[in-house]
């Protein structure tokens, strides 16, 4: 990287660490306090009047869950492909499309239930977060709460996932899913242009 570049680098760090404090609703003095870093060193970083340092970017970055190289707007390095290493948790497969921290993506895929398999009662489940799902192929019954809902192919849905819910093939297809899960508070939202 050529000096130039490098003092652009350095010089957006404070206006982004702005950015990302002011999303978050969070005072200085919020700042300092969950992070330990003095709220006159967080007001001079911001500005741009005191230079980055590993010593106090690092209690940042993990306050706001974004990686180092994201919250300074480093290019990019080396390979951008991500290596996905599927997970197969109670018959279904899960394959990551994202690295960790904040919104995780995954593919899903649902084999159908064995025709031999005797019929039983969905087991639903509850934890933190939201979820929001859009059917790829297949068909997808999702119990959500008292509701039984059959989404095909184009079809999503959004929840939140302290709802009692289950997933599960309807039919003799595996069901494909493109999944989002965020924590408490992190939901997705669709933005249209129009034109």
């Amino acid at each position: 990287m050529d000096e130039q570049r490098r003092r652009d680098v350095l010089s957006a760090v404070g206006p982004r660490l702005r950015e990302l404090r002011r999303r978050r609703s969070l005072t200085l003095a919020d700042l300092a306090e969950q992070t330990g870093v003095n709220e006159s060193t967080l007001s001079r970083l911001e500005s741009g009047s005191r230079k980055p340092t590993l010593e106090l970017l690092l209690p940042l970055a993990e306050l706001y869950d974004v990686p180092l190289d994201q919250l300074v707007g480093a290019p990019r390095t080396g390979d951008p492909r991500i290596h996905l290493r599927p997970v197969n948790r109670n018959g279904m497969t899960y394959v990551p499309l994202s690295h960790p921290g904040g919104v995780q993506a995954h593919k899903l895929l649902i084999p159908p239930k064995p025709e031999r398999e005797p019929e039983r009662e969905p087991e639903l489940r509850t934890h933190g977060g939201f979820e929001w799902l859009y059917v790829l192929a297949g068909r997808l019954r999702l119990i959500l709460g008292d509701q039984s809902l059959v989404l095909k192919a184009g079809e999503a849905a959004e929840f939140d996932t302290h709802v009692p819910h289950w997933l599960g093939a309807d039919g003799d297809q595996t069901v494909e899913l493109l999944v989002l899960f965020g924590h408490q508070g992190e939901r997705a939202h669709l933005k249209v242009r129009t034109t």
